[in-house]
């Protein structure tokens, strides 16, 4: 009987992590993780891994609120301070930066987490899966 440990030892988080973050597939790293802007595709279209099993939910866009919210409130404090602006300038600045910031990190962190949860074998990417059979 082998251990968690050991059974998942062939799958090295960070890398995986790593190809999640550019929204690759964590198994070979070639082929596309979503369909679509955060639809994450049933299988990889190169290696055929089953990616379905995740459960990423809320926690990428906790994530995404969370570090958004940290980067540009203590700009904000600091761009007022400092130079004044017209707050519609001010606004319209910063309204434009939290979505860019937000449009740019949700993706990232949700194939982040779909990867992790791969490569821990959480939620079904377990060895059921590697067997090629679905829960």
């Amino acid at each position: 009987m082998t251990s968690l440990a050991e059974a998942t030892d062939d799958r090295p988080v960070w890398p995986s992590v790593s190809r999640g973050w550019r929204r690759r597939c964590p198994n070979c790293g070639s082929g596309p993780l979503f369909d679509g802007f955060l639809r994450v595709r049933r299988t990889c279209t190169v290696c055929r891994e089953p990616l379905h099993h995740h459960k990423a939910d809320d926690g990428p866009a906790y994530l995404t609120i969370l570090i958004v919210g940290h980067v540009m409130a203590p700009l904000l404090l600091i761009v007022f301070e400092t130079w004044r602006p017209e707050p519609l300038i001010l606004f319209t600045i910063f309204a434009v930066g939290c979505i860019a910031l937000s449009l740019y990190l949700l993706p990232r962190l949700k194939g982040a987490i779909v990867a992790y949860q791969w490569a821990r074998r959480m939620y079904g990417f377990g060895p059921s899966s590697a067997n090629g059979t679905e829960d």
